[in-house]
């Protein structure tokens, strides 16, 4: 009988910093760019979705720097 494997969860992004997060982004996208170039990336979709979370998290960033 086949056993049961579960993905490894990832830490919740409050335990995380928004400049973790955004490292964590930039070298998910770094990765994607890599795989798309040698032909392994299956779906490139995934390069724009990347993107724009990176901009999402440094426009809260920005807004957090105002605030101050």
């Amino acid at each position: 009988m086949a056993e049961k494997t579960t993905k490894a969860k990832a830490a919740p992004k409050a335990e995380l910093t928004l400049a973790q997060q955004l490292d964590a982004k930039r070298s998910d996208l770094r990765d994607a760019r890599k795989s798309l170039a040698s032909g392994e990336l299956v779906n490139p979709r995934i390069i724009g979705t990347i993107r724009k979370e990176i901009a999402r998290l440094l426009t809260t960033i920005n807004a957090q720097k105002e605030a101050k």
